[in-house]
């Protein structure tokens, strides 16, 4: 299941390491959004149930994992820019659908607002449009050992909250993961942080009225970040949308136990497959472990 990797040049101005993951059978494609300080590694789990069905592409944003040689990284990238760099991933790669994680579901949400003629149909994982009370505390915590660059304590406050029920052996890989990134990459998270606090919901929620494609959110039942309770507020804001809560899950549904995997799967594929799989689902295999970062 090797990918096929290619540089991707955006406006002249970008280079974004791409995987695509053929199926010779498969006709539609759908592509992966990474959350916050993950690489395409991080889906690791997520193409083993995708990859049976479609056309799978992940993608490094400029400033991460194996994109990051090909850019000079001096400047922030906004989330409108990663909407945009989204948008023309999706042309490139002739998209169906499209799937984010986490806070990258942000510069999802802002392209999806865009109405993009080739997407299908959407699936939002661990996201919601509040940001509630153990959000704030993160995100506020996060800020502080982001603009210091303290790499342990970055890696730290990951596993002590939104990665609380990850395995043992999945907090050791993230943890080494969120110490050992560049420092522009922590600046850049930082960057995005402030733009999120600052950005009112409206720029990425109220204008979701206007797309005519369904939506599927799916949230962990244990996740208090982004709950599933406050994700059904997507319901006054997308006139076509789906909710389904991953029982007990945190915010990574599909890494933290197989059940949570089959679960995630058993919705995403269902979700985007209106009729039944013509394939067996695919079963995840324990030994693979990868950083899942934010």
């Amino acid at each position: 299941m090797r990918p096929e990797t290619a540089i991707v040049e955006i406006h002249s101005q970008y280079k974004v390491h791409t995987e695509f993951y053929r199926n010779p059978e498969a006709r539609e494609t759908i592509i992966l959004v990474n959350g916050s300080l993950s690489t395409t590694a991080s889906f690791a789990q997520t193409v083993k149930y995708l990859q049976p069905h479609f056309n799978v592409v992940l993608f490094d944003e400029p400033y991460a994992g194996q994109s990051k040689p090909h850019n000079d990284n001096s400047r922030f990238i906004s989330k409108e820019t990663e909407a945009d760099i989204l948008l023309h991933l999706i042309e490139h790669f002739r998209v169906d659908y499209l799937m984010s994680f986490s806070w990258g579901s942000v510069s999802a949400l802002l392209a999806l607002a865009q109405c993009p003629a080739r997407i299908k149909k959407a699936v939002i994982t661990s996201f919601s449009p509040i940001l509630n009370a153990p959000m704030m505390d993160y995100l506020t915590r996060g800020l502080e050992c982001l603009a210091a660059v303290d790499r342990n304590a970055v890696g730290d406050l990951v596993n002590g909250t939104i990665g609380k029920y990850l395995p043992g052996l999945y907090q050791r890989f993230n943890h080494k993961h969120c110490s050992s990134l560049d420092e522009h990459e922590y600046l850049q998270m930082h960057f995005h942080v402030r733009q999120v606090l600052n950005m009112d919901s409206r720029c990425y929620v109220d204008c979701l009225a206007n797309v005519d494609i369904p939506m599927l959110f799916i949230n962990g039942e244990n996740d208090e970040y982004t709950s599933p309770e406050d994700a059904r507020h997507f319901a006054k804001h997308v006139r076509d949308c789906q909710f389904i809560t991953i029982d007990n899950a945190g915010h990574f549904v599909d890494v933290e136990h197989k059940d949570g995997w089959r679960q995630t799967q058993d919705a995403i594929v269902g979700f985007l497959k209106k009729n039944p799989a013509t394939k067996p689902l695919a079963r995840p295999l324990a030994a693979d472990y990868q950083a899942v970062a934010v």
